[in-house]
């Protein structure tokens, strides 16, 4: 079981974001930090792509993994199986479409469950990945978010 902890930030919304992982495989004895920043995109964005990220760092294939998120938008998308109705729709009118669907190209790989955790409360693994998605929001060198910048508004 590998556990991956993640957490998105933005200044604004929309305004300068970052993401934050933490994975953590025990079997493996590995722990690896991950964190990048943007110059315009959303909070919920930088939530879905924290997830992304992490799933596309695992090495092996398939995996079992359970996410911790403070993210209702990302884990209640996945685990109420709103987002198998927004595939079928082909993301018709959804936000996010982008991610959304390269998120279910690396979902589909590996065996996923998702764990909400509130945020801001105490978890030392979900404050150490708000600390690198700030820090990332606030860097100097930040990263174009292609599919929110260019998408029809």
């Amino acid at each position: 079981m590998i556990e991956i902890y993640t957490d998105g930030s933005s200044r604004g919304n929309p305004g300068a974001g970052g993401y934050g992982v933490v994975l953590i495989s025990k079997v493996h004895r590995v722990r690896k930090e991950l964190s990048a920043g943007y110059r315009l995109t959303t909070n919920n964005r930088m939530e879905l792509l924290a997830v992304i990220v992490g799933l596309e760092a695992l090495k092996i294939i398939p995996s079992q993994v359970l996410i911790y998120s403070d993210s209702q938008y990302v884990v209640n998308s996945v685990e109420k199986g709103w987002l198998m109705g927004w595939e079928k729709k082909d993301f018709k009118d959804k936000k996010n479409a982008d991610l959304w669907k390269r998120f279910l190209k690396i979902y589909r790989q590996h065996q996923v469950r998702f764990q909400w955790v509130r945020g801001h409360s105490g978890n030392p693994e979900n404050e150490r990945c708000d600390v690198l998605a700030t820090a990332a929001a606030d860097g100097k060198e930040l990263a174009i978010d292609e599919g929110y910048e260019n998408e029809d508004k």
